[in-house]
Order: C-alpha cells, then structure tokens, then sequence
C-alpha cells in the first residue's frame, strides 16, 4: 500500500517534510541570521538533522542533496568545508550544486535533501 505522510503542513504554500513510502523528503533550508556562508552553512544543516529527525531518519541515510550558492565562485570551498565536516562520510548521498537567485537578498545558501527511513 503507497503511505504518505506531511509533517509541518502550517506553512499555506508547501509541507516541511513529506514521507512517500519510506523516503523523506524536506523543503529547502535557508537562514538569514548570519552574513556569511559557513554559518549559514552550518545553520541550515543543523535545520536539515532537526527535519530529519522529526521524520525519525538521519544524515547516514541521506540519498539525494540539492545546493543552491548565491555565489557560487565565491562559496563554493567554505561551503564544502561546513558539509564535509557535517556529512556521514560512510554514506554519503548524490550531491548537486549550483549558483541561483535567491529569494531573499541575504540567503546565500539552500539546502534540500531526500533520505531514506529504513
């Protein structure tokens, strides 16, 4: 039988988290609450284990990894720096990065992930 379940459903325009037989998916993780890329970094991937964790999974079973850089030629190595200290480097998910417009002048990161729940 195919389950869906939506957590953090408060927000009119999306879900925070959607589980489709046993794959979480999250929205994608900003923060505005500090100026430069290795905090962000770090805030947002502690938003992404808090997700995670809500939907009873963790980082060591990651899947997929969307990352949106504001500045790509200019965060791209701090950036790293902050995920390659966070991410489990025995399960590592496919990854991919690029340089977008952001919603908001001073998001310079978003992160979106799928895991899986078993």
């Amino acid at each position: 039988m195919v389950t869906t379940q939506r957590i953090g459903t408060d927000d009119p325009r999306m879900s925070r988290i959607v589980i489709h037989n046993n794959i979480v998916y999250i929205s994608g993780q900003t923060d505005g609450t500090t100026s430069d890329i290795k905090n962000q970094t770090a805030n947002v991937l502690k938003k992404v284990d808090d997700l995670l964790a809500q939907a009873n999974t963790d980082k060591s079973k990651l899947l997929t990894a969307s990352i949106w850089l504001k500045d790509i030629s200019c965060d791209f190595k701090e950036m790293n720096d902050v995920w390659n200290g966070w991410i489990d480097p025995n399960n590592k998910p496919v990854r991919a990065t690029v340089e977008a417009n952001m919603a908001r002048e001073q998001l310079l990161i978003e992160v979106q992930v799928t895991a899986a729940t078993e």
